[in-house]
């Protein structure tokens, strides 16, 4: 099992090319195992699909919670793995700041920290607010000594605010303040894409998973995307993969559903003993 450090190395080197790499989302152990067994070269936690396996809503998840569900995914593969920390839990700069120095004891490579406050009435943080944020939690990654990859994301698009240019002086911001990666989940197209990746000097996130606002592996690529992540889209699928094959059982009493399902031994050789 390569060490924390050894994973830390490794998923720098990811961002430094060549080319993009994806970077799946698995919603518990197991689905991480499996992504491992896949051949995926990194792993980050959803925030949205651990949240769905409590049966709850994003953002209904403590930050207690966030870690230990970390801390398994980081115990069950080998490979590094990031965590969507949403806005670190709490309001302050400190607050954030100290939710990643949490983060790395779990054995994590790095997270993410997100300028959307988790208030109806005010989805974001205003700009100052948001770079002190991202300010105080660099500093707190930086303290660790260890090369924990610091990603700072605006959520603009996401929280009713699709301005790009905003998005763009908030991401530079964010950078200035020396966040390692840059993310801004639902950007429209891919002119917006290029716009992003071409006034920033430091890797960029794009979260595949809305249909008509997600492209090829290719195209992002060529964009300039460094990092692709699939955010709640892999626990999406095996959540209607279930209700499809729930309904079929349900409501017309066959099981068609087990013809293409996954047998028990094939995954089983994803699995620890």
């Amino acid at each position: 099992m390569p060490s924390h450090l050894e994973k830390i190395a490794t998923f720098r080197a990811l961002h430094a090319g060549p080319g993009a790499f994806i970077i799946a989302n698995p919603f518990d152990a197991g689905s991480a195992r499996l992504l491992a067994g896949l051949g995926a070269k990194a792993l980050a936690t959803s925030s949205g699909g651990f949240a769905g396996t409590l049966g709850r809503r994003d953002g209904r998840v403590s930050r207690d919670e966030a870690l230990a569900h970390a801390r398994q995914v980081v115990d069950a593969v080998d490979i590094p793995v990031a965590a969507d920390l949403e806005n670190g839990f709490g309001h302050a700069p400190d607050f954030a700041a100290e939710t990643v120095t949490l983060a790395s004891g779990t054995g994590l490579a790095g997270c993410s920290i997100e300028d959307a406050t988790g208030m109806a009435d005010q989805p974001l943080y205003d700009f100052d607010t948001a770079v002190a944020r991202v300010t105080a939690s660099v500093a707190a990654a930086k303290a660790l000594g260890n090369g924990f990859v610091l990603t700072a994301r605006t959520e603009n698009f996401l929280r009713g605010n699709p301005d790009l240019a905003d998005t763009i002086r908030r991401l530079q911001a964010f950078a200035a303040a020396g966040a390692d990666v840059l993310m801004a989940p639902g950007l429209p197209d891919l002119a917006a894409v290029r716009a992003v990746c071409a006034a920033l000097d430091k890797p960029v996130n794009f979260m595949v998973g809305i249909p008509g606002k997600s492209f090829s592996h290719a195209e992002l690529e060529a964009a300039g995307v460094r990092r692709i992540s699939l955010a709640t889209s892999l626990w999406r699928a095996a959540m209607a993969a279930t209700a499809r094959a729930a309904t079929e059982a349900l409501e017309h009493g066959t099981f068609g559903y087990l013809a293409t399902n996954a047998l028990t031994p094939d995954l089983g050789t994803y699995m620890r003993a």
